[in-house]
Order: C-alpha cells, then sequence, then structure tokens
C-alpha cells in the first residue's frame, strides 16, 4: 500500500493506492491499482468510516472540497465520520479503462499508457466482465483491511446502493450500516421487466414535460427529423443519431432537468453553444466507456442482457420521436460515437454473456444491518415498485420514500443526507 497525506482548507486528505486482484476468485490472474482517498474533518481523526459508493457504473468518486462544498452532502457527513471515497475499479485513479492493458506470462498488467481499446474484442469484454459491482465489493474489502477497520457504514447512490446490495447480500458483517440513496435495485427479477418499467415511467415524464412546455414537442419533432438527415452534428464531428438523440431525455431523471432540456432546445441547432450544450446533455459517449459498456450489466442478476433496453421499446415510443429515453442504451451508438466504436465488439460479446447473480435473498434477509434508504417515488432509473420489494426483504430497511426529490436528490440537498442518517439511528419523521 502506498500512502500519502496533504492538507486542504478544513480537510486532511490520506490517499491509499492498493494492488488488488483483477479477479479476486483467480488472484493469479494478475493485479490492478484500486484508490481511496480517506477525506478528515477538523477534530474527525476518531470518528467511524463511511465509504462513499458513487453512481455509475463507470464514474470516479467526487473530489473533495469544502470551500465550496464538494460534493454538497460532504460537510454533512463529515459531522459524525471520515469519509472514505473510493475510485471504483476502472475510473479515477483505479487503473481507468482508458489505460493499455497487455498479457505477459499470463498476468494483465495495467500501464498509463495507450488504450485497453488496443486489444482484441474479446480480450476487452473478458476485462470488462471484471468491473461490476460483485468486485467492487472485493475491493472495499481490500481497503478496508488495510485501515484496520472492523465494520463500517456505506452511503451508496444510484449504482452504488446496487453495489451496496451486493456487500450487504455477501459481507454483512463488515458493515455497520448502509444507506442508499435511489439504489434498491430489483432482485430476482428478468432485466426485460426492469426496462420495460422504466420505459413506461419515460412516457411519463416525456409528457409531464411538454404538460410544462408544450411548444417543445413540435420543437422535438423536428430536431429529430434533422438528426435523421445527419444535419445534427456534435463538436468532435460526429453526427446524432434520432436514437443517440432521444437520450437527452435522461435530464428528465434529474431535479431542473426539465428546464435543462428547454433551454437546450431554445438554441439554433446549428450553432456552438447548442452542439456543445447537447454533447453535455448526452449521458453515453467516450469520456465514461464502462456507463456504455456495462450500463445493462447493473441490472442482469444472473442473465444475459441482449440489448434489453432497445429490445423492450414500446411501439408507441417507436412511432412517436418526442417520446423521450433514459438510461435506455441503443447497440448503435457504439458505431455513431468515435470513442466508442473501439468497444463495438466487446459490446457485443458483453450483451450475450451470462452473468453471475448479484443479489441474493437469502444474504439479504440474514443481514442483521439497520439500512436507511431513500426511495424516490418518481425515479426514472430504479423504479419504486421493485424498491420497496428489495426492502422488503431486508428485516431492518427504513425505507423513505419521497416526491420532493429526483434521482440526484443526495446532490442537491444535503437534507437527504441528513435524513437518512437521522432513520439509520432511529429518528423517525411524521
Amino acid at each position: 500500500m502506498r500512502v500519502t497525506t496533504e492538507s486542504l482548507p478544513g480537510l486532511t486528505l490520506t490517499n491509499l493506492t492498493l494492488d488488488a486482484p483483477l479477479d479476486h476468485a483467480h488472484p493469479d490472474a494478475g493485479t490492478i491499482e484500486v484508490f481511496a482517498r480517506v477525506v478528515t474533518g477538523e477534530g474527525g481523526a476518531d470518528k467511524p468510516y463511511l465509504v462513499f459508493l458513487q453512481g455509475g457504473p463507470g464514474s470516479e468518486a467526487p473530489r473533495p472540497t469544502l470551500t465550496p462544498a464538494n460534493p454538497s452532502w460532504l460537510p454533512r457527513a463529515l459531522a459524525d465520520y471520515r469519509v472514505v471515497m473510493l475510485d471504483q475499479r476502472g475510473t479515477g485513479r483505479s487503473t481507468p479503462v482508458s489505460s493499455r492493458v497487455v498479457t505477459t506470462d499470463g498476468r494483465v498488467q495495467a500501464e498509463a499508457a495507450g488504450a485497453l481499446a488496443e486489444l482484441d474484442a474479446a480480450a476487452q469484454a473478458d476485462y470488462l466482465t471484471h468491473l461490476r459491482a460483485d468486485e467492487i465489493v472485493n475491493d472495499c474489502e481490500v481497503v478496508r483491511e488495510a485501515l484496520g477497520v472492523s465494520r463500517w457504514t456505506v452511503l451508496g447512490q444510484s449504482f452504488g446502493g446496487f453495489t451496496a446490495l451486493h456487500y450487504l447480500s455477501t459481507h454483512p458483517e463488515s458493515l455497520a450500516g448502509a444507506l442508499i440513496t435511489g439504489g434498491l435495485s430489483a432482485v430476482g427479477h428478468p432485466i426485460d421487466d426492469v426496462y420495460a418499467t422504466t420505459w413506461r415511467i419515460m412516457i411519463a415524464k416525456s409528457d409531464a414535460y411538454y404538460r410544462r412546455f408544450p411548444g417543445d414537442r413540435d420543437r422535438m419533432r423536428e430536431l429529430g427529423l434533422l438528426c435523421g438527415r445527419g444535419a445534427i452534428v456534435l463538436p468532435d464531428g460526429d453526427p446524432v443519431s434520432p436514437e443517440r438523440f432521444r437520450t437527452i431525455g435522461h435530464r428528465l431523471g434529474m431535479q431542473g432537468g426539465i428546464e435543462q432540456l428547454h433551454y437546450l432546445l431554445e438554441l439554433d441547432p446549428t450553432s456552438s453553444a447548442f452542439a456543445h450544450d447537447l454533447a453535455a446533455a448526452l449521458p453515453f459517449g467516450g469520456r465514461n466507456p464502462i456507463y456504455s459498456v456495462l450500463h445493462e450489466s447493473s441490472y442482469a442478476d444472473g442473465v444475459a442482457t441482449r440489448w434489453s433496453a432497445e429490445r423492450t421499446m414500446p411501439d408507441r415510443v417507436r412511432d412517436d420521436p418526442t417520446l423521450l429515453g433514459g438510461e435506455h442504451l441503443h447497440r448503435g451508438l457504439f458505431t455513431e460515437d468515435a470513442e466508442l466504436r473501439p468497444f463495438a465488439g466487446a459490446a457485443d460479446l458483453l450483451a450475450e454473456h451470462e452473468w453471475n447473480q448479484l443479489y441474493f435473498p437469502n444474504g439479504l434477509a440474514a443481514a442483521e444491518v439497520p439500512v436507511a434508504a431513500a426511495v424516490y417515488h418518481d425515479d426514472a432509473y430504479v423504479p419504486l415498485e421493485f424498491s420497496l420489494e428489495t426492502a422488503s426483504l431486508m428485516p431492518d430497511c427504513r425505507t423513505w420514500v419521497t416526491s420532493e426529490y429526483e434521482h440526484n436528490g443526495l446532490r442537491m440537498d444535503p437534507g437527504v443526507l441528513d435524513h437518512l442518517i437521522g432513520l439509520l439511528r432511529g429518528r423517525r419523521w411524521l
């Protein structure tokens, strides 16, 4: 383990870099680096640990500051905990997938230069299968043991909540508690059920958007026609297909997203401002290839995905270009996006891959760990009905169902974390 320490105003940062097996079940298969940053507030050296599991998949942990607070909930967390910011494997400083991966004498090694894209599709796919929630939990255990911690609390946002569920299923003895925001995934349901449900939610959110801004429906239809003619182009030169353009509906699942989408559509589609703002609004792209390549696998609880989001698209959505998608990946993205194109073969292989089971009902039922979970009533990505069903599997899951926030509630209001900490400690609200 390599350790460095640095100071920021009001914070002490302890940076840990550890070697971890690429495949924890086969340690001789090679290693990757895992990076974690322990964030301690003033007078917090003896406080218990809270490990934050970021949403995604494929997003690194926030880079912490207090002035201004980043993330916004950090000051509230530091009032009670030392916060461990884990760069989940494949992200940030934890051997990112943009690193070159080479095989030497049967061992996988990572080098700073080059790119994973240089491997053939089969080797890419094999490597990427080791970047899911199960291996992230194994990395957490490596970090926990390195810190000499017997038990800690986990905070999981979205995909981080999915990861926390696996943690609860497999290593409850390591957890003093779990805080989950928008991350109680479906357990034991076919992946097609999940995507069919999220499509229904997005139809409702699209209709709600047009009730707020009625003129935007015609505007969306016009822009879809321009996309079909190849007339909408991103700053990197990639044309945007109608299918890819539809994914700007991802914004409708976030606080303030309706307004952001409206302001995007106000712009001249031939302008640089529109091109750059559109690029920022598209959820899937080359900056974060894991999010695109492994997204559907997040819901794959012991099944193959086979491009589920595309297969379950309702006919009504196919026929109406003004109905928008959320986190609904389409296969053509890997030929449209220049940065994702090198992963097209791997994406096809992973779509046919039979994923191992992630969530174990018996394990959740046996986990004597207090859990406090924010369940967003209109969550576009983690449907309410499945979340409540999952909560019922755990012996001590205290749910807070709210329509006050969208999926990004944790980032929008530190009060979300405060409410959950209160629930974890047994405080109840009317």
